[in-house]
C-alpha cells in the first residue's frame, strides 16, 4: 500500500489508538481488483477540510477501497459488545476500519471509518464485505436525516470493488466511507465492562467525555463526572429519539451496539420511514416479535441507556448499593426528558408555540383519528401545514372535523399571528422524506442498470426536505396499493 498525496486534505490525529489495547486490533483494510468511486459528497468533503476535487479522482478512489493508506493515518478495528435483540455477546467492527479522525479547519474531529472493507478479528466467519446496495441505502439515509435536521453519521463516498461478494446470489461489493463523531456506542461501555479492568472502564469514559462532553471536565465543580456523563447521554437520546418519532422514522435495529455515546444516529441497515400512521409498524425481516416497532423505539431507547447505567455502575460509586440508587436516579429521568422533547416537537408540528395544558390530549386525538383512517404520516402534517385537510385521508370525517375546530380554537388563543403558525409548521413538517418506493427505484437504477441520476435526482430533493419546493412534488406520492408488506433488511 501507499500514502495518498498530503494535497488532498487528509489532517489525521489517532487518539482512539492511543487508548489501551483491549478496545481494538490494528488493521489495515484489504485491498480490492478495480475499484470505482459511484458517488462521493463533495459538499461533506470540503467541511471536513478535504480537496473535494483531488479525492474525487484516483487517489480518492484508492483511499476509499482501502488500496491507499493516507499520510497520518492509523488504522484499526474496533472491539464493542451489545444486546442485540436482547440477547447479549461479543461483537466488534467485523467488516469495517477505522482510518483515524479527520481534525478539520475549525477544530472539530470526526471518525474516517471504512464500512465493508474486508475481515478483521471481529469478523465471526464473516467475509468482511458489504453489498453496494446495502451501502447506497446508507448512503441515502443517513445524507436525508441530516437535512432533516437529526443527528446522524454521515456518509462521504461509495466505491465498488470489482469483485462480487456471495450472499443468496452474487452481489456487486461496495465499500461506504463514513463519518461520525465517533464510533463509541453503548456496547463498547458494555465491552469494556464484560472484557476489560475497572481502570479500562475509567479510561474509556474520561476519553468519551473529553471528545464528546468537555464542558463536564470544565465545570472544576467536585461533581459526580461519571454521573454527569450519564445524565449527559441520555438527554441527548431523548432529544434523537424524538426528532425520529417527529418524522416517522423507523431505526429497525435498535441493539445497544447502535446507539452511539456521541447522540447521533448510525447504522442503516433495516431502516425506512413510516407512510401509513401506525404505531406498531415494523419494517425490518429479523425483527418478527416488533421489539423495534416505531412506538417502541422510546422504550427501547431506555432499555438501552439502563444497560449503560449498568456499565458505570464501578465508577458512579465504590458501593454497590449507593451506584445502582444513582445509576436508577438518572435513568429515571429519561421518560419525562422524552416525551418533553417529543410533545414540544409536536406542538410545532401543529404551529403551537406556547403549552397549555389540553395539548396533548389534542396530538394524541389526531393520532388517533390518523392510525383509524390509515393516514399518511408526512402527508397529513403538510396538509395542515397549508391547510389543506381536504387533501389527507381524514377529509369529511365526523372525528377529524371535530378536531380541527378544536385546533383552530387553540391556535386563536396564542398571541402568535396565523402566519407565524404557519411559518412554524413550515419549519419542521417535511415536504418530503426518503419514500421507501422511491429509495428503492435508485437503489434498483444503480444497482441493476449502474444508472446513478435517479439517486443524485433524490438526493438533490432530499437535502432540503423543508423548502416545499414545486420540484419536491412528485416526490410526495405514496407507492401504489399492494398486499405485500414493505420489507427491509439488515446491510449486508
Amino acid at each position: 500500500m501507499t500514502n495518498s498525496k498530503e494535497v488532498t486534505g487528509w489532517n489525521f490525529d489517532n487518539s482512539y489508538a492511543r487508548i489501551p489495547e483491549v478496545f481494538f486490533s490494528s488493521q489495515n483494510p484489504s485491498p480490492v481488483s478495480s475499484p470505482e468511486m459511484v458517488i462521493f459528497n463533495s459538499p461533506l468533503a470540503v467541511s471536513l477540510g478535504l480537496n473535494a476535487k483531488e479525492l474525487n479522482g484516483e487517489s480518492g478512489t484508492a483511499v476509499f477501497a482501502g488500496n491507499a493508506i493516507p499520510k497520518g493515518a492509523s488504522p484499526l478495528a474496533q472491539a464493542y459488545a451489545g444486546h442485540q435483540f436482547g440477547h447479549f455477546t461479543m461483537l466488534g467492527d467485523g467488516r469495517a476500519v477505522l482510518l483515524g479522525e479527520q481534525l478539520t479547519p475549525s477544530g472539530e474531529r470526526f471518525d474516517i471509518q471504512l464500512k465493508g472493507s474486508g475481515r478483521t478479528p471481529y469478523s465471526r466467519g464473516g467475509d468482511g464485505r458489504a453489498a453496494l446496495g446495502p451501502m447506497l441505502r446508507e448512503y441515502i439515509i443517513s445524507e436525508a436525516m441530516h437535512g432533516l435536521r437529526i443527528p446522524t453519521t454521515r456518509s462521504l463516498a461509495v466505491v465498488t470493488t470489482g469483485e462480487s461478494i456471495v450472499r443468496e446470489t452474487l452481489l456487486p461489493g461496495a465499500i461506504l466511507t463514513r463519518v461520525a463523531s465517533s464510533h463509541i456506542r453503548v456496547g463498547t461501555f458494555q465491552y469494556a465492562a464484560n472484557w476489560g479492568t475497572v481502570q479500562d472502564l475509567r479510561v474509556l469514559a474520561d476519553y468519551a467525555i473529553k471528545r464528546h462532553y468537555p464542558g463536564i471536565e470544565a465545570d472544576g465543580t467536585n461533581e459526580n463526572k461519571y454521573l454527569l456523563f450519564l445524565q449527559e447521554v441520555i438527554k441527548r437520546q431523548a432529544s434523537l429519539v424524538a426528532k425520529w418519532e417527529l418524522v416517522g422514522f423507523i431505526h429497525g435495529v435498535m441493539n445497544t451496539d447502535n446507539m452511539t455515546i456521541s447522540g447521533e444516529s448510525i447504522d442503516y441497515g433495516p431502516c425506512a420511514f413510516m407512510d401509513i400512521y401506525d404505531p406498531a409498524t415494523v419494517f425490518s425481516s429479523i425483527d418478527r416479535e416488533g421489539r423495534y416497532a416505531y412506538g417502541n423505539q422510546p422504550y427501547i431507547a431506555g432499555w438501552n441507556l439502563a444497560r449503560l447505567a449498568e456499565t458505570l455502575l464501578p465508577l458512579l460509586h465504590e458501593k454497590d448499593e449507593e451506584a445502582i440508587e444513582i445509576a436508577q436516579g438518572a435513568i429515571g429521568e429519561y421518560n419525562d426528558l422524552y416525551f418533553s422533547n417529543y410533545f414540544a416537537g409536536m406542538r410545532a408540528k401543529l404551529g403551537l408555540f406556547n403549552e397549555e395544558k389540553d395539548d396533548e390530549t389534542l396530538i394524541k386525538d389526531l393520532l388517533n383519528i390518523m392510525k383509524e383512517y390509515k393516514a399518511d404520516y408526512t402527508n397529513t402534517f403538510r396538509a395542515l401545514t397549508f391547510d389543506k385537510p381536504e387533501d389527507t385521508a381524514l377529509s369529511g370525517k365526523e372525528e377529524f372535523q371535530a378536531w380541527y375546530k378544536n385546533w383552530q380554537e387553540r391556535m386563536n388563543k396564542q398571541q402568535e399571528s396565523k402566519e407565524a403558525s404557519q411559518q412554524l409548521m413550515r419549519d419542521v413538517n417535511p415536504a418530503v422524506i426518503p419514500r421507501n418506493h422511491r429509495v428503492e427505484e435508485a437503489l434498483e437504477a444503480a444497482v441493476e442498470k449502474g444508472d446513478y441520476s435517479v439517486m443524485e435526482r433524490l438526493l438533490s430533493v432530499l437535502a432540503n426536505p423543508y423548502a416545499h419546493s414545486p420540484e419536491q412534488e412528485q416526490y410526495t406520492t405514496l407507492p401504489e396499493h399492494t398486499n405485500i408488506p414493505y420489507r427491509t433488511f439488515c446491510g449486508t
